[in-house]
Formats: C-alpha cells, sequence, structure tokens
C-alpha cells in the first residue's frame, strides 16, 4: 500500500508560529512507516528547513506585514518528502551564495538559512505562483 500524507496549514504572518510549524514537520517525519532511516534525524532536518524557510517567508518577502499570511504544505509521494512555503512577497534569488564576513569568514546572518535548506534537502527551487511565490524543498526517503 502506498503511503500518502498531506498536511496544509495556512498561518498568520508572525514568527510565534515557528514551533508550532517545526513540530508538525517533526511529528509527519516519525510518522514515516516505509522510512528506513533514523526518523529523529530526519524530524531534526524537517523541523530546521521549515524554520529557516517560514522565517524567510515572514521576515524577508512578506516583510512582517500582519495582512499576510504563510502557507505551508507537507506531502509525502513517491517516496519523497515534499514542503512548500508559499509567500505573499516580491521573491529573491535563492542561487546566490551567502556572503562571509570579511573578518571572521563566518557566514553572514542574511542567506544562512538558504544555506542550510540546501545542504539538508535534495532539491530545492523558488518560483513565483498565483498570489506570491513558492519555496520548494524535496527530500528523497529512500
Amino acid at each position: 500500500m502506498k503511503e500518502t500524507i498531506e498536511v496544509d496549514i495556512k498561518v498568520p504572518n508572525q514568527t510565534r508560529y515557528l514551533g508550532l510549524i517545526g513540530k508538525i514537520g517533526e511529528d509527519v517525519a516519525r510518522t514515516l512507516r516505509k522510512f528506513k532511516g533514523d526518523r529523529e534525524e530526519l524530524a531534526y532536518q524537517i523541523n530546521t528547513v521549515l524554520t529557516e524557510a517560514m522565517a524567510n517567508a515572514i521576515i524577508h518577502a512578506n516583510e512582517h506585514d500582519p495582512d499576510k499570511e504563510v502557507h505551508v504544505k507537507i506531502q509525502i509521494r513517491d517516496q519523497e518528502l515534499c514542503i512548500y512555503v508559499y509567500d505573499q512577497g516580491q521573491g529573491f534569488d535563492i542561487s546566490l551564495p551567502p556572503k562571509r564576513n570579511r573578518l571572521t569568514g563566518n557566514l553572514d546572518e542574511h542567506g544562512r538559512g538558504i544555506f542550510i535548506i540546501h545542504s539538508l534537502m535534495d532539491r530545492v527551487s523558488y518560483a513565483p505562483c498565483s498570489n506570491g511565490h513558492v519555496l520548494e524543498m524535496i527530500k528523497k526517503l529512500k
């Protein structure tokens, strides 16, 4: 039997919902019966990418605008965990590498979230959609 899960959530454009969405992602990861890897590690990774993506959507894309919302969709399909984070902003270029601090060599705060998302997921894209943009993050479960 094919394991299919879909979670669809819309939340106000407020950072106080980051923990809630991250926890939901963790719970989805922990319930995957056919996943043979470390479920706790997967749960941690999903929480991390959801938190980073949501923070970017709220702070940067939607610019803290209380009249906007963030829409998150999590799907399991064909041995892939697919996460979509929809914002109502103008968009940005996710292919730009994060900048490094000239003095310390550490990654600057801006751009670090996208770097983390790229390093934890197998595929990442960001594209226009009907009411803004969508960040698509795919993790292979095989």
